[in-house]
């Protein structure tokens, strides 16, 4: 019986493991669909802002209640899976409780400290829950936010209700098991003496008082599997989840903008042509060359901006596949909050959907596959770029650095520079800043005009 369970522990490990490689391989092939851009350098302040945002949840703790839920359920869920090396082994080795006689002194605290983190994960789980679908936060509900639909929401809830189940599952198995172990059960009586009660679940040993033993072994072999497929199982649907940010936020803030958050990156070819055009010298390298923002040499033009997700930057792609969802950035957002269409997060959902829908035509077609569909008009509207105001308020609402008005911008110039589709009242912007050197209607040395005026009143 044994070696059947190693066998099938093995099969489903293997399984596990092929697919999450598969994914991850889609995943960064889509990622790297992208312009290349340098984000490597300054590697020290970026490890910095990546324990500060990422693992230290700095942003969250504007709100410290949320914050701090929001620390212990992605800290507390990463540490106390760490208990899943120990079931792996046992899973491969045909053990139990593989390292219990060789950490005896620590094993318990070390368990009691799992269940604590357990029990706080449930509860924000719980909380989480209730805040969606009882309060019912705004920034969650489709009735003001046409980008969540009946999935974004089920997803959701998806991963909330399996974090409380694989919960209960740690803590029962424990139970169980410590029961197993005072009645000197089969390999249970093993670990008689040297692993005491745990310090959450010896509370809910009375469950089970009433168990005989093969009902009792059989519910501990159930949770044991519960909980070790239940997160393999978790592993692979958070490939196709807004909960890849639990693999991709840590890089994802290490290589982000480091620049200040008004700094709106220039296009060098567009630079090139102002500096020839007044007389300027034009930016270049170490080797003469023409450079941009970075310092990187700019590939040929294809197109000014972006139309769809392979005229973007990697990063903007990495954005996208981070994003958690959760709306701080819409409900900051002016444009959104007086009712125009524009919301960053469905910004950020719909580059994520245009690279999926390109992942299942590679599944389907090959790389090289192409479609007739574009991230711009397909997906993003024109009323929706056009309503950005470039405040950054979506930047920094961000808990994780995403920039979505990036990819607003890129698709902007787009639509200006290479389909001539600006609004009438930007052409007579542009038209005003090129002949007057601002964006009002006035010759430049009438410029201090109502200065005299404000003198005469006097």
């Amino acid at each position: 019986m044994e070696i059947i369970q190693q066998i099938l522990f093995v099969g489903a490990l293997i399984a596990t493991a092929w697919y999450i490689t598969k994914r991850i391989q889609h995943i960064s092939r889509a990622i790297r669909l992208g312009r290349p851009e340098n984000r490597t350098d300054h590697a020290d302040e970026r490890l910095k802002t990546m324990l500060l945002v990422a693992f230290g949840q700095k942003k969250m703790f504007t709100n410290p209640l949320v914050g701090l839920m929001h620390f212990v359920i992605y800290a507390g869920f990463l540490i106390v899976n760490i208990e899943v090396l120990e079931i792996v082994l046992d899973g491969v080795l045909g053990t139990h409780r593989l390292f219990a006689p060789f950490i005896a002194p620590v094993y318990p605290f070390l368990i009691g400290v799992f269940e604590i983190l357990a029990v706080g994960v449930l509860t924000v789980c719980v909380v989480f829950l209730c805040r969606r679908f009882v309060a019912k936060v705004s920034r969650f509900q489709p009735e003001r936010h046409r980008e969540m639909t009946r999935w974004p929401r089920t997803d959701a809830a998806i991963i909330l209700i399996a974090e409380i189940l694989l919960m209960i599952a740690f803590l029962t198995w424990n139970a169980s098991d410590s029961v197993l172990r005072d009645r000197g059960v089969g390999h249970y009586a093993a670990l008689q003496g040297i692993v005491p009660d745990f310090l959450i679940s010896q509370y809910l040993k009375p469950l089970f008082s009433n168990f005989s033993d093969t009902a009792l072994v059989g519910y501990e072999r159930v949770a044991w599997w519960f909980h070790i497929l239940g997160i393999m199982a978790f592993a692979v649907y958070v490939t196709y989840s807004k909960h890849l940010h639990i693999a991709l936020g840590f890089p994802n803030v290490y290589f982000s903008d480091l620049k200040p958050k008004g700094e709106i990156q220039n296009m060098p070819e567009i630079t090139k042509e102002v500096q020839l055009s007044l007389g300027l010298p034009v930016t270049t390298g170490t080797d003469g060359a023409q450079t941009d923002d970075n310092g990187q040499q700019p590939a040929e033009v294809g197109r000014f901006g972006a139309k769809d997700v392979q005229d973007l930057k990697w990063i903007n792609l990495m954005n996208a596949y981070s994003c958690t969802e959760c709306g701080r950035c819409t409900a900051a957002c002016p444009a959104n909050i007086t009712g125009k269409k524009l919301s960053p997060r469905k910004i950020m959902m719909d580059t994520r959907d245009r690279l999926e829908e390109i992942q299942q035509g590679w599944k389907a077609n090959g790389y090289n596959y192409k479609d007739d569909k574009s991230l711009l008009n397909d997906y993003i509207t024109a009323e929706e770029l056009n309503a950005c105001t470039t405040c950054q308020a979506c930047v920094n609402a961000c808990p994780i650095n995403i920039n979505p008005l990036d990819i607003i911008l890129q698709l902007r110039r787009y639509r200006v520079m290479e389909e001539s589709q600006a609004p009438a009242s930007w052409n007579a912007m542009f038209s005003n800043i090129e002949n007057n050197m601002a964006p009002w209607k006035f010759s430049p040395s009438d410029r201090f005009n109502w200065a005299d005026q404000v003198n005469e009143v006097k």
